[in-house]
C-alpha cells in the first residue's frame, strides 16, 4: 500500500513539474521581447550618437522590467528543482521500503547479486545527479554541501551514503563507502558502527563560480574513493574543481611512487570528505 501511495506521488509531482517546465519557458519568451528592445533601444542611441532623457527614462524602465522578468523566472525554477527533490526523495524512500520488505526492481537487484560493473556505474551516475546547490543572493551553503561537513548532533537517514570505517578480513581499518539503514538511538550507533566511524557524504555539489570557499583547497588532506573501487583513501587535494561540472583532482598516498603519492586522478566531489586525521603523513 505505501509504495502504491508513493506512486501516485511521484505520478502527481511530475505532472507539477511538468507545468512548472511550461511556465517557465513561457515566462523566457516574453522577457525575450523586453530583452530586444532593450538591444534595440542600445542601437538607437548608439545611431543618434547621444544619450537623451528619453532614452535614459526608456531604458531605465526597461531593465527594471528584465529584473522582475528573471526574478520571475528564477522563483519558478528554484521551485521546480525543489520538485525535482521531492521525486527523487519519494523514489528513495520507495527504494529503502522495497528494500527492507525483500522486494527488488530489476533497476535495484540485491546488493549481493550485483556486479561489479553495475555498481561502478550507479556510483558514477549518483555522482553525476547530485544537485548543484543554489542559494539565493547572500545565502551560505549548508552542511552536506561540498566540504562543509555535516553539523555535529547531524543524525545520518536510511538511504543516505557515508564513508564508514570497518575492520576487514584482514583486521585492518579502512574507509569503505556504505549506505545507513537504520540508527539506533539508545546506542548511538548505526548497526554496529558509533557514529564517531561514519563521515556522511555531500548532499550537494558546491559551485566554484559562486561558493569557492565550499570547496577543500588545493593540498587539504581528505579521503577520497579510489577510482573503481568502493574504498575511501587518504589523499591531497591536486586542484579543486573549477566549473560546477568539475572533479576534484587528487593524489593519492601510494608508498610505491618515490614521493609517496599517486599521479593526479579525479574523484568526483560526491566522494570526497575531510579526513578525521589533519596532518600529512
Amino acid at each position: 500500500m505505501a509504495l502504491v501511495s508513493a506512486d501516485s506521488q511521484i505520478a502527481e509531482y511530475l505532472t507539477e513539474l511538468h507545468q512548472l517546465i511550461k511556465q517557465t519557458q513561457e515566462e523566457r519568451s516574453r522577457s525575450e521581447h523586453n530583452l530586444l528592445n532593450i538591444q534595440k533601444t542600445h542601437e538607437r542611441m548608439q545611431t543618434e550618437n547621444k544619450t537623451s532623457p528619453y532614452y535614459r527614462t526608456k531604458l531605465r524602465g526597461l531593465y527594471t522590467t528584465a529584473k522582475a522578468d528573471a526574478e520571475a523566472e528564477c522563483s519558478i525554477l528554484r521551485h521546480a528543482l525543489q520538485k525535482i527533490a521531492d521525486i527523487k526523495k519519494l523514489l528513495e524512500e520507495r527504494r529503502i521500503a522495497a528494500k527492507m520488505a525483500g522486494v527488488y526492481s530489476d533497476s535495484d537487484p540485491p546488493r549481493k547479486t550485483m556486479r561489479r560493473g553495475v555498481l561502478m556505474t550507479l556510483l558514477q551516475q549518483s555522482a553525476m545527479t547530485l544537485p548543484l546547490w543554489i542559494g539565493k543572493p547572500g545565502d551560505s551553503p549548508p552542511p552536506l554541501c561540498g566540504a562543509i561537513p555535516a553539523s555535529s548532533d547531524y543524525v545520518a537517514k536510511p538511504g543516505d551514503k557515508v564513508a564508514a570505517r570497518v575492520k576487514a578480513m584482514d583486521g585492518d581499518e579502512q574507509w569503505i563507502l556504505a549506505e545507513v539503514v537504520s540508527y539506533n538511538h539508545s546506542t548511538n550507533k548505526r548497526h554496529t558502527l558509533s557514529r564517531r566511524r561514519i563521515i556522511p557524504l555531500p548532499q550537494w555539489k558546491a559551485n566554484p563560480e559562486t561558493d569557492p570557499e565550499a570547496l577543500f583547497s588545493k593540498d587539504h588532506l581528505v579521503l577520497a574513493l579510489y577510482p573503481q573501487t568502493t574504498c575511501f583513501y587518504r589523499a591531497l587535494i591536486h586542484t579543486p574543481p573549477q566549473r560546477p561540472q568539475d572533479d576534484y583532482s587528487v593524489l593519492f598516498e601510494d608508498t610505491s611512487y618515490a614521493d609517496g603519492y599517486s599521479p593526479p586522478l579525479n574523484v568526483a566531489q560526491r566522494y570526497v570528505v575531510a579526513c578525521k586525521e589533519n596532518k600529512k603523513k
